[in-house]
């Protein structure tokens, strides 16, 4: 059992409206002065890069371009970015854009700090220590990547999404500016704002700290050590800022006190998660969202209802809270209504702004589940975190339903 729990987020962070103008001053106070951008052709053209660029040319730092990112990307992807940045002599490397932005460009700075390739680093702490500068900034609301110490990339051989993960993959900088989220495509908002509330409610639901199974080996950190206090707090917050923003979001794009919550919440998500995991959601998304070429957000929502639950029988208090937090007046209510409440929110959250309700509607048929069932149920790191044991067996009958 374990008897101890870890915290730790980005090393500064900077959140607020307008705050991508101080970017060029906060490199500049780190003394670093060439930095490689990994982003993508939409958020060029969207105008978003010159903000970033802008601030970084006004502080005379200079800068590389890698605008090859792509959504769900794959390790090809992240070795484009890396072979590219060998090139240039960068001190820093910088992720702008969503998760998988960001994502890359954590690998970037793990092969160019310590050699080797993309899949040395994959799995639990496997990066040897610190890593060159990571600077973050996120143009979504979702992933909470800014100030997590998780990889995520597509194996495409394999079919499946595989995790690098390790406390120095976490940001020394994230600069979140909500404004950056005003060019966001409806979907990619909804897509993005669902996800948050997975994070947080894996996080808020995981197995509790001092009852999670042995570690993942000897003398190494596990990478999330379960439901803790300190997690609480941000996947709490989260929760109740998704509750009340993301609708709005979604309906009012230009909404700027909606889209500032839902920055806040992503960040937030992010904190609670990244020590206090994630499970069977994930686990169960990872071989849909690669086989079926969704977003990693669409996959969470749409199985979020189901795979809760599932759960729900082990976390009855804890699925009552999300209701309350969720805006549900929950005084007259018995706990186990309560939480029942929880899952039938969600549901109707989900259809509120467009998330599918069926595996079918995005285009599985009934001969993949086993095979999903099978991929999700060998991801040990995250089916450990789950507050219910799953079976492969029971793992497909929740494939099923949500099918």
């Amino acid at each position: 059992m374990s008897s101890l729990f870890n915290f730790s987020s980005a090393g500064h962070l900077v959140f607020g409206c307008g705050s991508v103008g101080q970017l060029g001053q906060l490199v500049a106070r780190r003394n670093l002065r060439r930095i490689f951008i990994v982003t993508d052709q939409v958020l060029e053209t969207a105008g978003l890069l010159a903000r970033v660029t802008g601030s970084l040319a006004a502080s005379n730092i200079e800068f590389t371009l890698f605008n090859g990112g792509q959504p769900e990307p794959s390790i090809e992807v992240a070795n484009l970015a890396i072979d590219q940045a060998q090139a240039t002599g960068c001190d820093a490397v910088l992720g702008l854009g969503g998760g998988s932005n960001m994502d890359v460009a954590k690998m970037v700075a793990a092969v160019l700090t310590h050699g080797g390739q993309v899949q040395d680093y994959l799995g639990p702490e496997n990066v040897p220590g610190p890593l060159m500068p990571i600077i973050c900034l996120p143009t979504t609301a979702g992933t909470g990547s800014e100030v997590t110490g998780s990889v995520i990339l597509s194996d495409t051989e394999a079919a499946t999404k595989v995790a690098a993960l390790s406390v120095f993959f976490r940001p020394n900088l994230a600069v979140v500016d909500p404004e950056l989220t005003l060019s966001c495509p409806k979907k990619v908002t909804a897509d993005s704002g669902i996800d948050v509330l997975a994070h947080a409610i894996e996080a808020y639901t995981a197995v509790d700290w001092h009852d999670l199974p042995a570690r993942l080996g000897e003398g190494v950190i596990s990478p999330f050590d379960g439901n803790h206090p300190l997690g609480d707090c941000f996947a709490e917050k989260a929760i109740q800022l998704v509750g009340e923003h993301l609708s709005t979001v979604v309906h009012q794009p230009d909404n700027l006190q909606a889209r500032e919550g839902m920055a806040l919440a992503a960040t937030l998500g992010g904190m609670a998660f990244a020590t206090s995991g994630v499970a069977l959601i994930h686990a169960m998304e990872y071989p849909v969202g690669v086989a079926l070429h969704i977003s990693h957000g669409e996959g969470n929502g749409l199985l979020m209802p189901y795979v809760m639950q599932y759960n729900l029988p082990t976390r009855v208090d804890r699925f009552a809270k999300v209701a309350a937090l969720l805006g549900e007046d929950t005084s007259k209510l018995t706990v186990e209504r309560a939480a029942q409440r929880s899952v039938e929110l969600v549901d109707q959250l989900r259809a509120d702004i467009g998330i599918p309700c069926k595996l079918r509607e995005i285009g599985a048929t009934e001969e993949m589940l086993p095979s999903f069932a099978e991929k999700a149920f060998a991801i040990k790191r995250l089916m450990r975190m789950n507050p219910r044991d799953p079976t492969e067996a029971e793992i497909l009958e929740v494939f099923r339903q949500a099918f």
